[in-house]
């Protein structure tokens, strides 16, 4: 089973944190935050994964690096030349593979989080004359979301993006199995919303959704990069992940001084310095970052190099790379 990937957007909500690095590269507890979906996809038989990329491609093959061999899939680059869009993103990367682009293939979003039943999905999507079926997941509120109204028999009724209101519902969890006829709706080399422009034209004509349990997070915000972190770290969701205590990891390379207080919830990453008397709380704190003695950080993301002085009280800081914060 071939999987395409996007990977593209800048994740601009995450800023500062992506500046420099793009947000499936950023990492996650320990691992890139991308890691988690390749691993995901291959426990649920993806043996091929194509990322389509566009912003700082080279970046994001870097922190891959060894996760071919970690997760045992293949995983294959494209780089759109330009913005395309959902839809034409993956037409993009269909052209790319021509001949060796399977007749039914995933397709999915890159910014989540889950470990939703996608075997499921593709049993569903199996059972009839399906040209797509869409992996959807029930929220609270549903005014961010692609909000999906199915029939009895799972056929999608109505496929509304982003209706804005605060109702609950059935949302499009970003997930996909598509055949792939369903690429004859989407003009090549042109910027094409799945969501938007191709969905809605195969309302009746073979468009179909499957409810998905379990977790599952967009992380394009500060505040659910750090949710998504705890939930981890806490086991709400399935990953590799080994926390060091309940709620915080602190990764072996990190030199961490006695009598400095990390938790609850905290990241420590590789290389970083934890000085004398320092409280580290509702925190994650990347590669090689440093905190003088006496500081207290709490509530922050601090992307790695960043440097907290001495006696400094920093709070809700998103810090970017080698930021010195204020004393």
């Amino acid at each position: 089973m071939q999987a395409i990937v996007l990977v593209g957007g800048e994740g601009t909500r995450l800023r500062p944190l992506t500046n420099t690095t793009p947000k499936p590269a950023l990492t996650l507890v320990d691992r890139p935050f991308l890691a988690y979906m390749i691993e995901w996809l291959a426990g649920h038989g993806v043996t091929e994964v194509v990322l389509a990329c566009g912003f700082l491609p080279g970046v994001l093959r870097e922190a891959l690096s060894g996760e071919e061999e970690r997760a045992g899939v293949r995983i294959r680059y494209v780089t759109e030349p330009e913005p395309m869009g959902t839809a034409g993103a993956i037409r993009f990367a269909a052209d790319q593979l021509g001949d060796e682009l399977d007749d039914r293939f995933l397709a999915l979003n890159g910014d989540v989080l889950t470990d939703l039943d996608l075997s499921a999905l593709l049993r569903a999507h199996g059972e009839g004359d399906r040209a797509a079926t869409i992996g959807l997941h029930p929220v609270e509120d549903s005014s961010a979301f692609g909000l999906v109204r199915r029939g009895e028999g799972g056929e999608v009724l109505e496929f509304l993006e982003k209706t804005g209101e605060p109702a609950p519902g059935d949302v499009n969890a970003g997930m996909y199995v598509l055949e792939r006829a369903v690429l004859d709706l989407i003009a090549p080399a042109e910027n094409v919303s799945i969501e938007r422009d191709v969905f809605p034209r195969l309302v009746g004509e073979g468009l179909y959704g499957g409810l998905l349990e379990g977790y599952w997070v967009d992380i394009g915000t500060p505040e659910r990069y750090l949710q998504a972190s705890w939930d981890i770290l806490e086991g709400r969701v399935e990953t590799r992940v080994e926390p060091t205590s309940p709620g915080v990891l602190i990764d072996v390379g990190a030199e961490v001084e006695e009598g400095a207080k990390i938790g609850p919830r905290a990241v420590i990453g590789p290389g970083c310095r934890i000085g004398v008397g320092v409280e580290v709380v509702d925190s994650v704190l990347l590669d090689d970052c440093s905190v003088g003695e006496n500081a207290r950080v709490v509530g922050s993301v601090l992307a790695p190099g960043a440097e907290v002085p001495a006696e400094a009280a920093v709070e809700g800081a998103i810090a970017a790379q080698g930021e010195i914060l204020p004393a």
